[in-house]
């Protein structure tokens, strides 16, 4: 992305109104998202793909393709995503596992 380019242009559409509706909150967001990120050892793709366990675990698809295209951008192997789906079977069912391979599969 160039210097020109808004990162808030490149959001989904619900996330991206509500940023330019709601500017303090949403640099409230993501400041604690940068702050949660730098606060213990995890990088690169372990936190990437701890984010896509968590909204797995969360049934959340646009938080799993957010985590899915943010883990592309990063170089993330499409494989492993996948493979942290497959880890959800006994803890989410098969089923909400299914799904998230599924929107996982939306993208990579």
């Amino acid at each position: 992305m160039s210097n020109d380019e808004d990162p808030i242009e490149e959001m989904p559409s619900t996330p991206r109104q509500f940023a330019r509706e709601h500017p303090d909150v949403w640099a409230a967001y993501s400041d604690l998202g940068e702050a949660t990120a730098e606060a213990g050892p995890l990088a690169g793709e372990q936190k990437r793909l701890v984010k896509l366990a968590i909204s797995i675990g969360a049934q959340s698809e646009g938080a799993v393709h957010s985590h899915v295209r943010r883990g592309l951008d990063d170089g993330v192997d499409p494989a492993a995503m996948r493979q942290v789906a497959i880890l959800s079977i006994p803890t989410v069912g098969f089923p909400a596992a299914m799904a998230a391979l599924s929107w996982i599969n939306d993208l990579a």
